[in-house]
C-alpha cells in the first residue's frame, strides 16, 4: 500500500484539511526513516501521523495507518505481529482487513479485488512470482510484495535478487540488509563460497563486520 494513497480514503478537495496535509507528510518521512534504518526519527514521525489522524475519531483510518507501518516492516522482513493494527481491526473496512491478512501471509483469491492494484495478482495466485514482482513499479510496493512472499515461503531466486536489487536502488539501508542476508544465506546453503563472500562485502559496507541473519516467517 504505497504512502501516497493510505490517506486516500479520507481526502478532500479544494482545500484538504491541515490534519491530512500533516499527517500525509508525517507518515511519509517515517516511512523513509524505517527504511533507511532511523528508527528513531520514524517513531516521531508516526507518532505525529497518528495524532493528527486520531484528531478525526476515526479508527478506521488509524487502522488504515497502522496497517502502512506493518507494511514497512514486512518489506525488511520483520514479522512482528501488527500490534497496532490488531488493536483497531473491529473498526477496519474490509479492504484494511484483506490488506492485513495479506500481509500475515494468508489471503485468499476472493481478497484479491480489496487489495491495492500492485498485490491484487500476488493474492489471486498468479503463477510466476517473478514476473509479478516485476510488473510492481512503485519500489516501496514490491519489496512489500516481496515480503510477503518471503513469509509464504515463495521467494524465488528471482524474487530476492529483485528485492536486493529494489532496495539497493533506493538507498534503503534496513530492507537492504534484511535481503543481502537471505542472498547469503541461500548461497551458503548451495555451497557457493564466492558468492558468499561477496555478498559479505557488501553487507560490509552497510554493516562493517557484520553477517546479517534474516527473519524466518
Amino acid at each position: 500500500m504505497p504512502v501516497a494513497v493510505v490517506l486516500s480514503a479520507c481526502s478532500s478537495t479544494p482545500p484538504p484539511p491541515e490534519w491530512q496535509m500533516n499527517a500525509k507528510g508525517s507518515i511519509e518521512r517515517a516511512a523513509d526513516a524505517w527504511l533507511r534504518g532511523d528508527a528513531k526519527i520514524e517513531a516521531v514521525e508516526f507518532a505525529r501521523a497518528r495524532s493528527d489522524v486520531a484528531s478525526t475519531a476515526r479508527p478506521d483510518w488509524l487502522a488504515r495507518l497502522e496497517l502502512l507501518r506493518c507494511a514497512t516492516r514486512v518489506a525488511a522482513l520483520d514479522f512482528q505481529a501488527c500490534t497496532g493494527y490488531e488493536a483497531l481491526a473491529p473498526d477496519a473496512a474490509p479492504a484494511e482487513q484483506a490488506y492485513a491478512r495479506y500481509l500475515g501471509g494468508s489471503a485468499q483469491a476472493a481478497d484479491a479485488p480489496l487489495l491495492p492494484p500492485p498485490h491484487r495478482g500476488l493474492a489471486a495466485g498468479s503463477s510466476s512470482p517473478d514476473a509479478t514482482l516485476a510488473g510492481i513499479e512503485e519500489p516501496l510496493s514490491r519489496l512489500v510484495a516481496a515480503g510477503v512472499l518471503m513469509r509464504r515461503g515463495q521467494a524465488t531466486p528471482g524474487v530476492i535478487r529483485q528485492a536486493v536489487e529494489t532496495a539497493s536502488a533506493q538507498g534503503w539501508r534496513r530492507p537492504l540488509l534484511a535481503w543481502l542476508g537471505v542472498l547469503q544465506q541461500r548461497a551458503q546453503a548451495a555451497g557457493a563460497v564466492d558468492e558468499v563472500a561477496r555478498v559479505q562485502r557488501r553487507i560490509d559496507l552497510l554493516a562493517p563486520s557484520a553477517t546479517v541473519r534474516p527473519s524466518t516467517p
